[in-house]
């Protein structure tokens, strides 16, 4: 690139985005679980732009895991 050229990046518009917390559980798998947290978190939030998995644990019964549980983060941006 020729010292003389300059990039324009065009920065994109402010945003604010909100983090909230949901856990969910599946008795399958915490694949399972993630994709039931994501699927009841996309009936409320707009906006979404990610979740991170913050938690991952699993309930026992009689020496048997019984259900996985994730603790997820869901990022989501504020309307203007």
């Amino acid at each position: 690139m020729n010292p003389k050229e300059r990039k324009v990046i065009a920065m994109a518009e402010p945003r604010v985005a909100r983090v909230t917390e949901i856990i969910a559980a599946s008795p399958n798998s915490f694949d399972d679980a993630i994709k039931i947290g994501f699927a009841r978190a996309i009936k409320t939030l707009r906006g979404i732009t990610g979740i991170r998995v913050v938690e991952q644990r699993v309930a026992v019964e009689d020496a048997k895991i019984s259900e996985y549980r994730v603790r997820l983060e869901v990022i989501f941006v504020l309307e203007t």
